[in-house]
């Protein structure tokens, strides 16, 4: 489901899939060729959620925002693999994100970082660019390795990929809801609720 929420209705870039089983909602913007996956929850409701172009969330992972104070802004090519809690939080470009893992209010994670699966990345943490970030709670390991950096890299056009499968399976591409009365985003105005 695409929905809009007060007035704001989700923008979409182009070619993006979204599961018929996924909600989108309210004052989110998806770049081109990105994807949501089945059971994932996007709201946009309270604040923003920006997410970039060739980025993929994947299977019943839930983006949500933290009201007046922290949207969730997600760069190009990033992976956020499946079970997966981002909340008031910022991914740089080519970030790939381990299965079952949540980042917090106010964490930034530099461009190409991993973080493992399972990890717990707390409120306001800096990961410099390049690192391997792990643990409960998360801390910086390492510099990525070349293999690493590899590795993080061939994710997000694998889900391009994929998502590319399915809409020549039949899947349709996603497409906005028509509101009759559009209101700004949380950005430009838009009351806080």
């Amino acid at each position: 489901m695409i929905r809009p929420f007060q007035g704001m209705a989700p923008k979409l870039g182009q070619r993006i899939f979204v599961a018929e089983n996924a909600l989108v909602l309210g004052d989110v913007e998806l770049g081109d060729d990105s994807s949501i996956w089945f059971n994932c929850v996007v709201r946009g409701d309270v604040n923003y959620v920006q997410i970039g172009a060739r980025t993929n969330i994947q299977d019943m992972s839930c983006i949500h925002v933290t009201n007046h104070k922290w949207p969730t802004l997600i760069g190009d090519e990033v992976s956020i693999a499946h079970n997966v809690m981002l909340h008031g939080c910022t991914l740089g470009n080519g970030v790939l994100v381990g299965m079952s893992t949540t980042i917090m209010d106010g964490a930034v994670i530099g461009e190409g970082c991993l973080v493992a699966a399972g990890s717990l990345v707390r409120e306001g943490f800096i990961a410099p660019p390049h690192t391997l970030i792990a643990g409960w709670p998360a801390v910086v390991k390492k510099d990525l390795s070349e293999d690493h950096r590899l590795f993080v890299a061939s994710v997000w056009s694998r889900y391009v990929r994929y998502k590319e499968a399915y809409f020549k399976d039949g899947w349709p591409i996603a497409e906005a809801p028509e509101i009759t009365h559009p209101q700004p985003g949380f950005k430009d105005g838009h009351p806080y609720p």
